[in-house]
């Protein structure tokens, strides 16, 4: 049926789609959801794509916080506070801070990585340099005429949070809170969608640290 598609990168969410697709749940008949669908349609998704460039297999396995947010979503239900508080938890731990203790790199790199949509995908060779791809869920500059707005605007983002020079102390705690958001949103919101480009090696530090220049140095477009 599915034999022979090349794998991109599908949201654990949109496996209930294509559990539809497949005849293993039906959305007309939202009581009769099953508890363990992602069970019933891991067989089928596994034997009907196969890896190729940077699209792996792994993608079809989900960890267990995508599998607790994506088993509550599908059944309507939110989190416990317990299963909120251990997604957190697991994942803030998983946060690695600059190696060389620099957070901020350089805003016209970074904006160039965040206009990149490039990688992670069946026709990027492993090993290819990947963009942040940013634009597609946030408005980041003014001047941006095509943003997308599943995530907030991040235009003035350093100003508005009072970021006037980098080398302060008194910018660390806002510092280190994007990094850690950069690395792994989990850490602070336990189903986000936001990719988590530094725990899933989507970016290097080092293009981390660019974006970070793009959202914080007070010189950066989006702090105009």
């Amino acid at each position: 049926m599915f034999k022979g598609i090349r794998l991109k990168t599908f949201p654990i969410p949109t496996l209930t789609v294509l559990a539809m697709t497949l005849g293993l749940t039906s959305c007309a008949t939202p009581t009769m959801k099953s508890s363990n669908y992602l069970e019933e349609v891991q067989p089928v998704l596994t034997a009907s794509f196969r890896a190729e460039g940077q699209a792996g297999m792994d993608r079809l396995t989900p960890d267990e916080a995508n599998r607790l947010c994506s088993q509550a979503e599908y059944e309507g239900k939110p989190l416990s506070d317990k299963q909120t508080e251990q997604i957190r938890n697991d994942n803030f731990k998983t946060i690695k801070w600059p190696s060389n203790g620099q957070f901020i790199g350089d805003y016209k790199t970074g904006e160039a990585i965040a206009q990149d949509g490039r990688g992670k995908t069946w026709s990027d060779k492993e090993g290819s340099v990947n963009g942040g791809n940013c634009y597609n869920c946030h408005q980041i500059s003014n001047t941006e005429i095509s943003y997308g707005t599943l995530g907030p605007s991040l235009y003035n983002y350093g100003k508005l949070r009072g970021v006037t020079d980098v080398n302060s102390p008194a910018s660390k705690p806002i510092i280190e809170y994007t990094w850690a958001k950069l690395w792994n949103a989990r850490g602070y919101n336990a189903c986000s969608n936001m990719p988590r480009f530094g725990h899933n090696g989507i970016l290097t530090e080092t293009q981390l640290q660019h974006l970070m220049a793009l959202l914080l140095d007070p010189k950066s477009p989006v702090n105009q």
